[in-house]
């Protein structure tokens, strides 16, 4: 930026887009049916690692156990030999679940790659499950859970998920405590075998190493891995219900908490670059109107933000806030404006321009690191998607016209269409709320 521009106030102009490029990605079909996908990034001497396994129709308490206990001990090592090997290389490694998938993320030195490999590996085929881990971390996870259940951010989440995904797995994506407790050792390795196949994992390895190489280091690790079991895939969600605003009430809350969901598309859809810009537009960057409205105007929440969720059977566009209990009704009101502002008027040429630019930046500083390229690689994966599709969509986004921009928005961002929870002092907002919206309270 120039002195005179300084001076006078004036925004410099965006640069020009550049070339969207993605690293060259090996790929390869073991003969088990587990797909390895290899990028080399030799930025530093390291190996990331994500390993994602179908967990489709899972008890939420079972597999949440089986996630903390995968690596706690082996048949032929015991939790603190598996982890010693694992600190000598310098690496870590550890497991998560949710409705869609277990997700194993590692990494190491890249010297000790084949180490870390061996460890995945031995762990797949001989978790001990031992009766004292399974103990131990069933305790933490319960206590983790029970800490969770007093968070209103949990609570508001858990909430709308209900109202949003009814009976559908979508809606309970924590387990309660007694059911954590109630696994038992048997339980898991009983899962283990019949989930945990190689057939539909993939497994994404990122780093300095040489790709045809560790895709022969790999072959050889995982030869052993065997199991089948009929393919498992969760129904698509119901369509979103609009109807009433759910107050959950929190008696003595000084904040309230409010979501909303609205519609959205998968990835692959030729509506998910024009809905992305609309949705940054909106509330999705500290310089969307939402946050603008909200926040540096008006002063009632630090950090609303708005995001388009994807998973595998469906995705919803999600909006957060967190205002002060008596600025409940005014946030709400600005909140149904702004959405209603922008699927009504189309957007300013220049609104789409610096969301653009901040959509492929945000692209681009996503595959950056080894970390974020691998969990990048890992979610397009799951999504039966490759990293050329990041090519096609930064294409689309750069090509994406005002008319495709507004008719995205009037079609998933209408506040007509939006579901939505409010967690706060029901006492104090209620009368409030309702002057703005139909509202159903909940004790």
């Amino acid at each position: 930026m120039t002195a005179a521009m300084v001076e006078s106030g004036r925004v410099p102009d965006l640069d020009p887009h550049r070339a969207f490029t993605v690293p060259e990605q090996v790929e390869r079909v073991l003969p088990n049916g587990l797909t390895v996908l290899a990028i080399a990034r030799r930025t530093v001497p390291l190996v990331e690692l994500r390993l994602r396994v179908p967990f489709a129709d899972v008890d939420r308490a079972s597999g949440a156990v089986l996630a903390q206990t995968l690596f706690r001990g082996t048949k032929s090592r015991s939790n603190r030999e598996f982890a010693a090997t694992l600190q000598a290389v310098g690496g870590a490694i550890g497991a998560g679940v949710d409705p869609d998938r277990l997700q194993i993320s590692g990494n190491a030195l890249s010297t000790g790659l084949d180490t870390l490999l061996e460890l995945l590996a031995e762990a797949i085929n001989e978790a001990a499950y031992a009766g004292q881990e399974v103990m131990t971390e069933r305790a933490r996870l319960a206590n983790r859970i029970k800490v969770a259940l007093s968070q209103p951010s949990h609570l508001v989440r858990s909430a709308l998920l209900e109202r949003v995904y009814g009976s559908h797995p979508y809606a309970v994506q924590t387990p309660s405590g007694d059911d954590v407790e109630a696994v038992e050792p048997e339980h898991l390795r009983e899962l283990h075998a019949r989930r945990l196949h190689p057939g539909g994992a993939t497994l994404v390895l990122v780093g300095d190493f040489d790709p045809d190489t560790v895709l022969d280091q790999v072959a050889e690790h995982f030869a052993g891995w065997r199991g089948a079991g009929p393919a498992t895939e969760l129904l698509p969600p119901p369509p979103l219900e609009p109807g009433p605003l759910l107050i959950v009430n929190r008696p003595g809350a000084v904040q309230s908490s409010l979501r909303l969901a609205l519609p959205a598309v998968a990835r692959s859809h030729p509506d998910n670059a024009p809905l992305q810009l609309a949705n940054l537009i909106f509330g999705g960057y500290f310089s969307s109107r939402w946050v603008e409205n909200i926040r540096e105007d008006k002063g009632y929440t630090y950090g609303p933000h708005s995001m388009i969720d994807h998973s595998v059977a469906g995705s919803k566009l999600m909006l957060s806030a967190d205002v002060a209990t008596d600025v409940t009704a005014p946030a709400l009101m600005e909140t149904f404006y702004e959405l209603g502002r922008i699927a009504t008027l189309a957007p300013d040429p220049a609104e789409i321009d610096q969301a653009r630019q901040f959509a492929l930046g945000t692209l681009v500083l996503g595959m950056s690191t080894q970390s974020g390229l691998a969990g990048l690689a890992s979610g397009l994966a799951g999504a039966g998607l490759r990293m050329n599709y990041l090519v096609e969509h930064a294409g689309r986004l750069s090509a994406a016209t005002v008319d495709e921009v507004h008719r995205a928005a009037q079609q998933y961002l209408a506040p007509a269409g939006a579901v939505g929870v409010v967690l706060g002092d029901a006492e104090r907002i209620e009368r409030h709320v309702a002057a703005i919206s139909a509202i159903k309270v909940r004790p």
